[in-house]
């Protein structure tokens, strides 16, 4: 049996992969399936929930109550494709006997304790539907290889020498399963876990948990989940939603509502967990020419090295075997001009992508460079003209006030003179009259 699950493996490595490591946490909380995926080399993932699960107790010796928590811990290993995982929990569990009466005790410890590595071994490649602009129908239509899975092997075992009698079911005992995922939009993924648990221990169990997902915004999203487990003693089942916020890139804040249905008996299973990751991810380049091909040249880069790292590169190859095949130099011509007869026969090397990329960003930057120092010359010189014309309308506005103040005390001095001449006019006509009654006064007399 094991001869066999190996030989299936090897068969599935095969399959072409790409890197697995993403910007964002990719945590497998509030659910109980797991992704194919790997967090990536680099990375150390942390995921943890608090749990409560509450059922009737049956008539048989069970476990109907547990509060505790649970912690899942994730890494990166060797290549980006590669993930070893441990899942432990630490629990206050109740177990209980119904007969006549109800009996039970209560025992705090490890509910399990599982050291897991899973290995993604295929990787469909779906059409980007988003850049077809002749079709209308083909864009917006399914693309029906969508229901071709992402496949992972995942292989593990299972502490139970120091785990509770309950939990323990016969020692160390293997774990294998296989973890699909359909992406069938940007927003909406399905996965699918079946393992076949406690190989050869007391109870072996055969499980299967399907899993969808569907994203509302950047933030938050929700899922959907049913799980069941089968043994020769009982079956167990369970319906489960959720939901999870993305704090930032690298911390999720999760939580679930479940029914649980064993038996004649059902329950709930309520949670509230944590997601965090450290994430020392480096990223690898690879080096392609014009037509997207992998270059694989002889040249050793030197450019990480030191001095002496040089030095002793040149003196190794100076005693390194010629390879008769390779092409000799001839005599009283130099490597350049041989390089140049070569130069129509064969293909040269072309530059990295990398190398291009900095280079263009170097452009791109020296140009946003000249565009903000213009800008910022066009700036001061349209705020060194505005001043002026300010200043220019305030001399203008002080003149027009000046000249308004001249004209008013000039009707004022007008205005005072005309009082004047009037007064004396006055002052004239009332001593002329005085006069004449003077005279008349004689007159009478």
């Amino acid at each position: 049996m094991i001869k066999k699950i190996f030989s299936v493996v090897l068969l599935l490595l095969v399959s072409t992969l790409q890197a697995q490591y993403t910007d964002v946490i990719n945590s497998n909380k509030p659910g109980f399936s797991e992704s194919p995926y790997s967090v990536g080399t680099g990375v150390y993932q942390f995921e943890s929930s608090i749990f409560h699960r509450g059922t009737s107790a049956i008539p048989t010796f069970s476990n109907p109550r547990a509060t505790g928590l649970e912690l899942h811990y994730r890494m990166g290993l060797l290549d980006e494709y590669l993930e070893v995982n441990l899942t432990t929990s630490l629990q206050q569990n109740e177990f209980a006997f119904v007969n006549v009466f109800e009996s039970s005790r209560s025992e705090f410890g490890l509910g399990q304790f599982t050291l897991g590595a899973k290995y993604l071994v295929y990787k469909p490649k779906y059409q980007d539907r988003s850049k077809e602009i002749r079709s209308w129908k083909k864009r917006h239509s399914f693309d029906w290889s969508r229901w071709i899975p992402h496949v992972a092997v995942y292989g593990g075992l299972n502490f139970g020498s120091f785990l509770s009698d309950f939990h323990e079911r016969g020692g160390i005992t293997p774990k294998i399963g296989v973890l699909l995922q359909n992406e069938f939009s940007h927003k909406l993924n399905v996965v699918t876990n079946i393992h076949y648990n406690y190989i050869g221990g007391y109870l072996p169990e055969l499980s299967y948990v399907v899993t969808g997902t569907y994203n509302f915004t950047d933030k938050w999203s929700g899922f959907a989940e049913h799980q069941a487990l089968f043994n020769k003693q009982e079956n167990q089942s369970n319906l489960g939603v959720g939901a999870a916020y993305l704090f930032n890139k690298n911390l999720q804040i999760n939580s679930s509502l479940r029914a649980t249905f064993q038996d004649n008996s059902t329950g709930i299973y309520t949670s509230v967990g944590v997601s965090y990751r450290i994430n020392k991810h480096i990223d690898k380049y690879t080096e392609l020419d014009e037509f997207g091909n992998k270059i694989e040249g002889d040249d050793v880069q030197t450019y990480n090295k030191g001095f002496f790292g040089r030095l002793i590169d040149k003196i190794k190859n100076l005693f390194k075997k010629k390879d008769k095949n390779s092409p000799q130099l001839e005599e009283e011509k130099t490597e350049e001009e041989l390089e140049k007869k070569e130069e129509g026969r064969k293909r040269t090397r072309q530059k990295s992508v990398l190398d291009d990329i900095t280079k263009k960003d170097k452009k791109a930057k020296k140009k946003t460079t000249k565009e903000k120092e213009k800008a910022a010359k066009k700036k001061k010189r349209a705020e060194e003209k505005a001043k002026k014309k300010q200043e220019k309308e305030k001399l203008k506005e002080e003149k027009r006030k000046k000249k308004e103040q001249e004209k008013l005390e000039k009707e004022i001095k007008k205005l005072e003179e005309e009082l004047k001449k009037e007064e004396e006019k006055e002052k004239k006509e009332k001593e002329k009259e005085d006069e004449k009654k003077e005279k008349k006064k004689k007159d009478d007399e």
